[in-house]
């Protein structure tokens, strides 16, 4: 089954933020956009590249009014120390979420159990906690962060204009289409 339109399930996890550890609950994904993006650990090779691009974006996120949450199965605790220690990572101004109970990564669906470590995967979810996308894949496949901003300001769009839709590659200020009898084999 999909998750794409269930509601986030309830959760509980620890995050290092700004300096500080802080408590993250579904609560706080109500009200605003959210991203989630599983990694599958720290202090690893490929991930302080996502981190880092994901900072490096991070200002696009804000202005969107989305927050960013990384979360891999480390704790809260290594989070600080690949903070302080990655320069990749000590850019990072969002969350970075520990699942070392896996609660997340199973409640998304991204956990390797014989592994005990999370596939790379993308969720966005709108001010209601529902999940508007996820994108999910093998992890030696790392993402673009340009393309997670894409697809949060296309599923705002849509969200703001429920009939129309955005087009293959369409990004914000282009042309939708409003799905109708008329275009059927037109397009």
């Amino acid at each position: 089954m999909s998750l794409i339109n269930t509601q986030v399930q309830p959760f509980k996890a620890q995050a290092f933020h700004n300096g500080k550890f802080v408590e993250v609950t579904e609560a706080n994904l109500q009200g605003k956009w959210s991203v989630i993006i599983f990694m599958p650990a720290a202090f690893t090779f490929n991930c302080p590249t996502e981190v880092e691009d994901a900072a490096e974006n991070y200002a696009e996120f804000q202005k969107a009014g989305a927050e960013v949450y990384i979360v891999t199965t480390d704790t809260h605790f290594s989070h600080k120390v690949w903070h302080e220690t990655s320069p990749a990572v000590g850019k990072a101004k969002f969350p970075l979420v520990g699942d070392p109970t896996h609660q997340l990564t199973n409640a998304f669906g991204v956990h390797i159990p014989e592994a005990g470590l999370a596939l790379r995967g993308t969720f966005i979810i709108d001010p209601s906690g529902t999940i508007k996308t996820l994108e999910v894949h093998d992890n030696a496949i790392a993402r673009d962060i340009a393309e997670t901003l894409r697809k949060l300001k296309a599923a705002q769009y849509v969200a703001s204009h429920p009939n129309e839709v955005c087009p293959a590659k369409w990004k914000e200020g282009e042309k939708t289409l409003a799905p109708s009898l008329d275009l059927v084999g037109k397009i």
